[in-house]
């Protein structure tokens, strides 16, 4: 919420977007100056991104300590001993440190960078507060010049950022020094691949329900029910003997891709079920759906970077119906770092601007068009469509840049439509794919790991 104040500690209540009296219209008047919605320093900040840069440059070291008085509009600092704190409002809690790093002995250029890489990092934890949280991290990611997503909730905190090397050797030293996370979050907690800022857009730090969407109350399935997490090593060693187990028509295994139907597409673990589902909140439906599949079973589960297993994991277990529920940890990401040719394949989707990652050379998907070899995605060229599409240069060059025919036809419309008129977002896509496909698989296509 907007604060008003004059005194240079005011920012702290901004910074923790502890909810305040935002300046009174009245006082926006010629003495108030024009558009004067918050005040700090001496200064008048008019835009909320205004008066939160000068917070993350000038006061990063006065975060999380002794709150200031609320003061008049056009009042200066506050006297010293008269800081009492926001009405109603604690300057902090035990559990959220809302300090934010020094920066000072670090050059511009060198916080800025575009050579940098983007991090992805999940830390299941009880919050208290999660619109405190929800705050330093807004402020932490503007002081750094991160950008990304960060989804904070009262079962913890899910982000991918990206950032200069230097500012994200910041974060993580910042994260790891929240007594929030203490002997929780490690700094193997964070998987790193090379990138920058300017892999997404822009910062979107909010406060959710869940910070994975499953679609399910935390309350009803919470991830402290999670399954059984094996290392990088362990995962490795249990694949290699599902895959020689079911090349002998022995396997009691399933190897459960947790992922969407086009992350699977471009890259896999070999014999792996991969779910033809568009979102993870339909996994579970597609559980659900599927029971007789997994009944008495071993299920090996994997994802990006493990925060999916966590619940989906907890939600199969809830079930009741497989002998054991083993995950992933770390997922993916850390499977790749020490089995870049193991049993993933392809590449490894990810939720930004460069859609993949590459480890292997292997290409394990086609063009859409032609059957081309290619794997790699561009977003539909039909305004209405958020589809992702492989289609090679070939065909692009020749014009088949949307998901499909009714898409490629729907641009045409979408150029002759009246201003105001829009399309829902439906294809021949969305129409064909199933919401939640009913798997018929036959005990001898898991015997073999297909």
């Amino acid at each position: 919420a907007p604060v008003t104040g004059g005194a240079c500690g005011a920012f702290q209540a901004f910074s923790l977007f502890v909810k305040a009296k935002e300046v009174p219209a009245s006082a926006r008047g010629p003495a108030g100056g024009e558009g004067v919605r918050w005040r700090c320093c001496r200064q008048a900040f008019g835009e909320l991104a205004g008066i939160h840069r000068h917070v993350a440059l000038q006061h990063a070291g006065d975060i999380g300590q002794q709150a200031v008085a609320e003061v008049s509009p056009s009042s200066g600092p506050a006297p010293a001993g008269k800081a009492d704190g926001l009405k109603g409002h604690s300057s902090s809690t035990p559990e959220i440190s809302c300090t934010l790093p020094d920066t000072s002995h670090v050059s511009y250029d060198d916080l800025t960078s575009k050579v940098g890489e983007v991090l992805l990092y999940y830390c299941y934890c009880e919050v208290k507060d999660p619109e405190k949280l929800c705050a330093w991290q807004k402020a932490l990611c503007q002081h750094l010049h991160l950008t990304g997503k960060v989804r904070v909730a009262s079962e913890g905190i899910n982000g991918t950022v990206g950032g200069s090397k230097v500012a994200t050797n910041l974060y993580i030293e910042v994260m790891l020094s929240q007594p929030l996370f203490k002997d929780i979050l490690h700094q193997e907690d964070f998987k790193s691949s090379a990138g920058g800022a300017h892999c997404f857009p822009d910062l979107r730090v909010g406060v959710f329900k869940e910070i994975v969407p499953m679609g399910i109350d935390p309350k009803i399935v919470s991830y402290k029910e999670t399954g059984i997490h094996l290392s990088p090593q362990e995962f490795h060693r249990e694949v290699e003997q599902y895959l020689s187990q079911a090349s002998q028509g022995q396997s009691d295994t399933i190897l459960l891709d947790c992922r969407n139907f086009y992350e699977s597409k471009i890259g896999h673990f070999q014999g792996c079920l991969a779910p033809d589902i568009r979102k993870f909140s339909y996994f579970p439906s597609y559980v659900d759906e599927n029971l007789e599949l997994f009944k008495d079973k071993r299920v090996l589960m994997y994802c990006t970077g493990g925060i999916r297993c966590e619940r989906g994991s907890a939600y199969l277990r809830s079930k009741a119906v497989c002998r054991e529920v083993y995950q992933l940890k770390g997922g993916i990401h850390k499977y790749l770092e020490e089995f870049p040719d193991g049993f993933y394949r392809g590449k490894l989707f990810v939720f930004d601007d460069r859609y993949a990652i590459c480890s292997n050379e292997d290409i394990v998907s086609a063009c859409r068009y032609c059957g081309t070899l290619w794997d790699q995605y561009k977003l539909c060229s039909s305004q209405h469509c958020r589809q992702l599409v492989l289609t090679c240069p070939s065909c692009r060059n020749k014009g088949l840049t949307a998901c499909c025919p009714v898409c490629q036809e729907k641009e045409l419309k979408v150029t002759s439509m009246a201003l105001g008129q829009t399309l829902k977002e439906e294809c021949e896509c969305t129409r064909r794919r199933p919401r939640v496909p009913i798997e018929h698989v036959s005990q001898r296509m898991l015997d073999t790991g297909k």
